[in-house]
């Protein structure tokens, strides 16, 4: 498979490096010099340029790439990345990375964006750090599909802590698919048994409020389903 990354920062380099270890083919775009750390993923292609302009994306090869991935840290030019990409080449997915939350409303397909990546949201220590135990989170959303990926960090009175993954139903259109303990992810085996403070990680299919309600029942605290509060006396 053929992908283009555009940005040579510490996302874009990781991201290169893993892909070219599986033996894709690999393009780094950026256009500071001194992002050209060549060294640090040997095996891509590295091309000094403006990805915003088109000469510089097909000069790059972005025709003939299977994905683009706009990883830099402006999300005006992971936007204009997008959008060239889509329109101008005809790339078949298109991942951009959302550096402001307030600026994910903008990364959909009417700019090209497949897949919009928030940063922020997928690292585990700032979603723990913003969201209280038991509210469930989106993390990434898939423009396509409209699927969801989503996350919420359980309490101790959740509903499902302590029973087995075969245990809880949900939703037809809702899979848990992982659950992260102590830093480490687990697939969602049938066998395994559900702690406090375990992450539940949920693949969301397009859907309504009332089975996004009924997930959310399952991961929060009874004490918030009840409606009651602790004393402040």
């Amino acid at each position: 498979m053929k992908v283009v990354i555009i940005g040579a920062g510490s996302v874009g380099r990781t991201i290169a490096r893993e892909l070219a270890s599986s033996r894709h083919d690999v393009t780094i775009i950026d256009k500071e010099p001194a992002a050209m750390r060549v060294a640090s993923v040997a095996d891509a292609e590295w091309e000094l340029g403006d990805a915003c302009e088109i000469g510089t994306l097909e000069e790059a090869g972005v025709g003939g790439a299977d994905v683009v991935v706009a990883t830099t840290g402006d999300d005006k030019a992971n936007l204009v990345v997008s959008l060239l990409s889509k329109t101008e080449f005809g790339v078949e997915r298109v991942i951009a990375r959302v550096n402001n939350p307030k600026n994910e409303w903008l990364f959909n397909d009417a700019w090209g964006v497949d897949v919009a990546v928030s940063t922020p949201r997928i690292m585990t220590t700032l979603v723990e750090d913003a969201v209280a135990d038991g509210e469930l989170v989106a993390v990434l959303r898939f423009q396509r599909s409209g699927a969801s990926l989503m996350e919420a960090t359980l309490p101790e009175d959740a509903p499902i802590v302590g029973a087995v993954v075969s245990e809880v139903l949900l939703p037809p259109s809702i899979t848990l698919v992982a659950i992260v303990r102590d830093g480490m992810p687990f697939p969602a085996d049938p066998d395994l048994t559900i702690d406090a403070g375990d992450q539940v990680i949920l693949l969301c299919a397009e859907t309504d409020n009332g089975d996004l309600a009924l997930v959310e029942e399952l991961v929060s605290s009874i004490q918030d389903e009840d409606g009651t509060e602790e004393s402040t006396d």
